[in-house]
């Protein structure tokens, strides 16, 4: 409770930093971290193709974290047997890795952007603040990088294990026709906002350098300071 207490009583709400490059890319990076995760957990598609014998849809379904073999379909015939078939391939590594990089950045945002608007003067008093920032938001946006291109080949993997083209293979000469693509936008989504992330975070680490002592020296320079005196 006493942690608690100095926690908010050091607590100074200051909307300085959104109005600053800092702040406001910030913010931009905390919304599109959310979209870039949201859009890949929890997606679930499905791939559709139509069975003229038994007028029926064969429906193979999948989804997030797209270990397809997890789920069987079944194959009709139109002598009444059927086959359980599944898809093939597991994407869920790629599929993971981005969305645990999405989590993570979204935390961190959240976290810096708490340190920004209400402990302005605790992120500034050493240079030890920004260094850190900078440092993290680095190793940011190289995860972006990978991640983004790891889950776009993934996903180009996805399309082509669920094409309903492949489905109709797995029927007898035919027997099938194509009934619907699986809807792919916004998996598509995901991948362009993965590479917006990546843009956000790398430029970010221009305006966090700028807060470093790498970018400015800690004293004046002495010449400076004589002028100032003789003056």
């Amino acid at each position: 409770m006493e942690i608690v207490q100095k926690v908010m009583s050091g607590f100074s709400l200051d909307l300085g930093p959104v109005k600053e490059p800092l702040g406001f890319i910030r913010i931009l990076e905390w919304i599109f971290t959310i979209c870039a995760f949201a859009t890949t957990g929890g997606y679930v598609g499905s791939t559709v193709v139509y069975h003229i014998c038994k007028s029926e849809d064969i429906t193979a379904h999948f989804g997030y974290p797209f270990r397809l073999p997890s789920q069987s379909y079944d194959i009709l015939h139109c002598n009444g047997t059927k086959n359980v078939t599944y898809l093939q391939g597991d994407f869920s590594s790629s599929a993971e890795f981005f969305v645990a990089v999405g989590v993570l950045g979204f935390l961190y945002c959240t976290f810096t952007l708490i340190l920004y608007l209400g402990y302005q003067q605790v992120y500034r008093e050493s240079n030890r603040g920004p260094t850190i920032d900078l440092i993290v938001t680095g190793i940011f946006a190289f995860l972006w990088l990978v991640c983004s291109s790891a889950w776009g080949k993934g996903l180009t993997d996805v399309k082509y294990a669920t094409d309903p083209e492949r489905l109709i293979k797995n029927c007898l000469p035919d027997e099938c026709t194509l009934k619907n693509h699986p809807s792919m936008g916004r998996l598509n989504a995901s991948v362009l906002f993965g590479f917006l992330n990546l843009i956000l975070w790398a430029g970010n680490c221009w305006f966090i350098f700028k807060e470093t002592p790498f970018h400015k020296p800690a004293n004046p320079p002495p010449n400076a300071e004589e002028g100032v005196s003789s003056s």
